[in-house]
């Protein structure tokens, strides 16, 4: 099915650019809007281009065309998930008010500590560190076979900058990370800071994001979620509105499907319940129904989701913590749940012939969708089978629980490869590593501390070589 995306950028929209958009809609005769995984707005239905003045500032991708790529953010889960300390609101919208051209490659910008929103599904991925406005960021561009980080730290205000060069040089030719490296580094003046330690995701049960839920002391946070991912128009008209009324500024779209309304007043929690009450809308579904990623304006993913979803809840299972996807074939996509239920491709000289649908079972290392890293459980299955595979993997998931040790996003390390040490200024305790070297004083990576000029100083101070003493030997 063609559909008609409007770009999101973050996922964070205002209450009357939505009113906006939810009434081109109702001008084309649609009844309503779905969301998708990058945090945009779907047009399910036929929806016709309209000329520049009618779109205003919203950006549309119509079915023809391929330019534009949302930017997912965490915006929606701060306030109201755990977070990294330095890392608020109004930065992140600092940050996505610097991107002022569209994207033509997918950008994530994300906090490492919440979980609602995938870290490593975009193809430039910048994700905080623990370091005040300094971001990781990690590269995989369309042809890449594997991700790569980027050797150094980028400072929050210069994002969209490095965004916009790597772009530029991507679009010439194709390079690998030293390339792209070098060649921003020569054409950029940026505050870059070196990486002194490499990124650690925690991995923590997936979260309940629905309903309404206490935010501070004197607000709440209201999640909304639709079973079939059609958001009625004119609910949504009513409740922009209110949102008005409330002196809420932005409504924050989820990848899965939902969204996200922070800041309800403590003395307005009751109007908004007798609001939804009024409406018949339902905010208390499962974990089980929840969790899911699906493909948007795909009835047979969804039917699908509804069988495996009646037949978990008969069988009283519990999947806290997990989440899952329903795909058709694609080996090379970038999968952001725990467990993954693909539909095999028919062959081709049998589409004609009326046979059942197969699927494949993959599951993430340790079940945590942001190692990247999937395994096939089962291949081949028919669709009744798939309830009890589901059932074995989400048992699987409890009793390895807690067991497995959490792992840096790096590689693993290897015993037998050689001990570097890593020597520390005496003066303002920056740090020389080898596996990073000093990209500021164009040193690159893997060139030992012992094997520098006696003529290098430390990067912040200044301060000579003979300043510098061994911290601690580290394994490469």
């Amino acid at each position: 099915m063609e559909l008609t995306r409007l770009i999101v950028k973050g996922g964070v929209i205002s209450p009357g650019e939505l009113r906006e958009v939810v009434n081109m809609a109702a001008d084309q005769g649609l009844d309503s809007i779905s969301f998708g995984s990058r945090q945009d707005i779907i047009f399910s239905k036929g929806f016709k281009a309209l000329d520049k003045e009618k779109m205003g500032k919203h950006h549309f991708v119509f079915p023809d065309e391929k330019s534009g790529n949302n930017i997912v953010s965490s915006y929606v889960s701060t306030d109201i998930f755990r977070n990294t300390n330095w890392l608020t609101g109004n930065k992140f919208l600092y940050i996505l008010e610097q991107f002022k051209e569209q994207p033509k490659l997918k950008v994530n910008i994300n906090d490492p500590k919440q979980q609602l929103v995938p870290l490593f599904t975009g193809h430039l991925n910048f994700i905080a560190s623990d370091h005040e406005d300094y971001w990781y960021l990690y590269i995989r561009l369309p042809k890449w076979q594997r991700m790569e980080v980027y050797p150094v730290l980028i400072y929050s205000w210069d994002i969209a900058t490095f965004y916009y060069e790597i772009e530029r040089i991507v679009s010439e030719e194709s390079y690998g990370i030293d390339m792209i490296f070098s060649l921003v580094s020569e054409a950029l003046d940026t505050n870059n800071r070196t990486i002194d330690k490499p990124l650690n995701v925690p991995f923590y049960p997936f979260p309940y994001y629905e309903g309404m839920n206490r935010m501070g002391i004197d607000q709440y946070w209201l999640g909304l979620y639709w079973r079939n991912n059609l958001y009625d128009l004119e609910f949504l008209k009513q409740m922009c509105d209110l949102c008005f009324d409330c002196k809420i500024g932005k409504i924050c779209i989820t990848p899965w499907k939902s969204f996200i309304i922070k800041g309800i007043p403590k003395d307005r929690k009751l109007e908004w319940e007798k609001f939804l009450g009024k409406k018949g809308i339902n905010v208390r579904h499962s974990l089980l129904e929840l969790n899911w990623h699906l493909p948007v304006a795909m009835e047979w993913a969804l039917n699908l989701k509804t069988f495996l979803v009646r037949t978990l809840d008969q069988f009283d299972i519990s999947t806290y913590g997990l989440t899952f996807g329903i795909s058709e074939y694609n080996r090379d996509g970038h999968y952001f749940t725990s467990i993954v239920v693909e539909k095999n491709d028919l062959p081709k000289d049998l589409e004609s012939i009326k046979i059942r649908d197969t699927y494949n079972v993959l599951f993430a290392k340790n079940f945590d969708p942001n190692t990247r890293e999937y395994i096939v459980h089962s291949q081949d299955i028919d669709k009744l089978e798939l309830p009890t595979i589901l059932i074995e993997l989400s048992r699987k998931y409890f009793e390895e629980l807690g067991n497995s040790i959490p792992e840096t996003t790096e590689k693993n390390q290897k015993k037998e490869k050689p001990q570097l040490d890593v020597f520390q200024c005496q003066e303002c305790l920056s740090l020389y590593n080898p596996e990073y070297g000093d990209p500021d004083q164009n040193i690159s990576k893997g060139i030992l501390f012992t094997d520098l000029a006696e003529t290098y100083c430390c990067s912040l101070c200044e301060a000579p070589k003979s300043n510098f003493k061994i911290l601690e030997t580290v394994t490469t």
